[in-house]
C-alpha cells in the first residue's frame, strides 16, 4: 500500500509539474507576441501624434488644427516628452510627477526623456526648411506594462497551486496511513485481549493447584506483560492524559524489563539525576518510546555492546539519550528512520520508531530525531519533553 501511494504521488506531482511548465510557458509565448502587437501599434500611435505636433508647429492655410488638436489630446494613455534641438522640455503629457514645483519638476520629466532616448522610444521630426527639430519621446503605456508582468504573476500563482496540491496530496497520504495504524493497533489489541484473558485465569488455576511451583509467577509476569503491550496499542488512536510522574522510575522500570531479555555481552548504563525529575506523561507509552529505542539498539549491536541511558535536566525541558555501540545509520537514511514502512531489518514492518515519534510529538508535544550516529561507532537517538 505505502509503494502504490508513494508511486501515485510521485505521477501525480510530475503530472502537476508538467501542467505548470506548460501554462508557464504558453503564458510567456502569447504574452510575448501580445505585447510585441501592442508595442507596434503604440509606435504608430506615436508616429502619428507626432507629425501633428510638427503640423502644429508650421501651421499654413491649409492645416485643420481642430483634427490635429485632436489627435494630440487623444493621447490619454502613452507618456510622452516633446524635446527641442538643445534637448530642452517643451511639453509633455500622461506623465506622473513625485514633485510638483516647477523646476523639480522639469527635471524628472528631463530624466525621464534621457531614459526614453537611452531605450531606443523616441521619434524625430525634423522641421521644415530649417535644420532644427524636435524629438518625441515616448514611453510603454501602463497596459503593456501589466502585460509583460502577468506571465510571471500567473506562473507564481500555478505555482502555488502546485505547491497546495502536492501538501494536500501527503497530507491525504499521512491520514490515511495513519488510519491503517490506528487500525491496525486496535484491532491488534482486541485480539490479543481474548487468549491474555484466557491465560490470566489459567494461570490462576495453576496458582491454587501448584502453590509452591517457581516458574508460575514468571509466567504471571509475561501475561501482565502481554496485558501491558495490549493497553498500549489500544490507545493509539486516542488521546490518552498525561500526568506528573517521575521520569527516573519510568527509565529504570524499562532497563529493569530490558536487563532480565538480553545478552550478558551486552551492558546498560545509566546516567540519572540523583535527584526526582518530574514530567508530564502517560507511563505505559512512553515506556514503550524506550523500549523500542532500546531494542533497536541490541539489534544494532548484534549480540554485544553498550546502551547508554542519559536523562539530562534543561532550563524549559527534560532531555533523555539513548547512545548505543553498534553499526550506525547511513546518512542517507537518517531523514527515513521515522517513516512506517522503513527497517534494514530482514525481518518486521518497520513501525517501532514511527510510532515512538507519534507518542513523543503528538501525544506528548515533545520531539524525538537522531542526534548523531556514524558507521561503525553507534547512534544516539535524542527526546526533548517540554518541562
Amino acid at each position: 500500500m505505502n509503494m502504490q501511494w508513494t508511486d501515485r504521488i510521485r505521477q501525480v506531482k510530475i503530472l502537476l509539474v508538467i501542467m505548470a511548465v506548460f501554462i508557464a510557458v504558453a503564458s510567456l509565448v502569447v504574452s510575448h507576441f501580445l505585447v510585441r502587437d501592442l508595442a507596434i501599434e503604440e509606435r504608430n500611435k506615436m508616429e502619428v501624434w507626432a507629425e501633428a505636433m510638427r503640423t502644429l508647429s508650421q501651421p499654413n492655410e491649409n492645416t485643420d488644427l481642430t483634427l490635429v488638436l485632436k489627435v494630440i489630446e487623444e493621447n490619454n494613455t502613452i507618456p510622452v516628452v516633446v524635446l527641442d534641438v538643445d534637448g530642452n522640455v517643451q511639453t509633455f503629457r500622461n506623465v506622473k510627477l513625485k514633485s510638483y514645483n516647477e523646476s523639480d519638476s522639469i527635471a524628472q520629466v528631463s530624466a525621464m526623456a534621457r531614459r526614453m532616448v537611452d531605450s531606443g522610444h523616441y521619434i524625430r521630426i525634423v522641421l521644415d526648411d530649417s535644420h532644427e527639430y524636435i524629438d518625441v519621446c515616448y514611453d510603454e503605456s501602463v497596459m503593456i506594462k501589466r502585460l509583460n508582468l502577468y506571465p510571471y504573476v500567473q506562473l507564481g500563482v500555478v505555482m502555488i497551486f502546485v505547491v497546495v496540491a502536492i501538501f494536500a496530496l501527503l497530507t491525504s497520504k499521512k491520514a490515511e496511513q495513519n488510519k491503517v495504524w490506528v487500525g491496525l493497533s486496535k484491532e491488534t489489541a482486541h485480539q490479543l485481549g481474548t487468549p491474555i484473558s484466557s491465560l490470566m485465569a489459567w494461570i490462576e488455576i495453576l496458582k491454587e493447584s501448584y502453590p509452591d511451583d517457581v516458574l508460575i509467577p514468571e509466567m504471571d509476569k509475561d501475561v501482565k506483560r502481554l496485558q501491558l503491550v495490549a493497553e498500549r496499542f489500544s490507545k493509539i488512536g486516542s488521546l490518552p492524559e498525561p500526568v506528573p510522574v517521575n521520569l527516573k522510575e519510568v527509565m529504570e522500570h524499562v532497563v529493569d524489563y530490558m536487563d532480565r531479555r538480553i545478552s550478558q555481552k551486552i551492558s546498560m548504563i545509566c546516567h540519572f539525576p540523583p535527584h526526582d525529575v518530574i514530567v508530564k506523561v502517560n507511563a505505559s507509552l512512553f515506556e514503550w518510546v524506550i523500549e523500542n529505542l532500546c531494542k533497536n539498539a541490541v539489534d544494532a549491536m548484534e549480540g554485544s555492546g553498550t546502551i547508554t541511558l542519559e536523562v539530562m535536566e534543561e532550563a524549559d525541558k527534560v532531555a533523555i539519550e539513548v547512545s548505543d555501540t553498534g553499526k550506525g545509520i547511513k546518512k542517507r537514511n537518517v531523514s527515513n528512520v521515522f517513516k512506517p514502512g522503513f527497517t534494514t531489518k530482514k525481518r518486521g514492518w518497520g513501525l517501532g520508531l514511527s510510532l515512538a515519534k507519534r507518542i513523543v510529538e503528538e501525544y506528548h508535544n515533545g520531539h524525538i530525531f537522531v542526534k548523531s550516529s556514524e558507521l561503525g561507532k553507534g547512534t544516539t537517538f535524542r527526546i526533548e519533553l517540554p518541562k
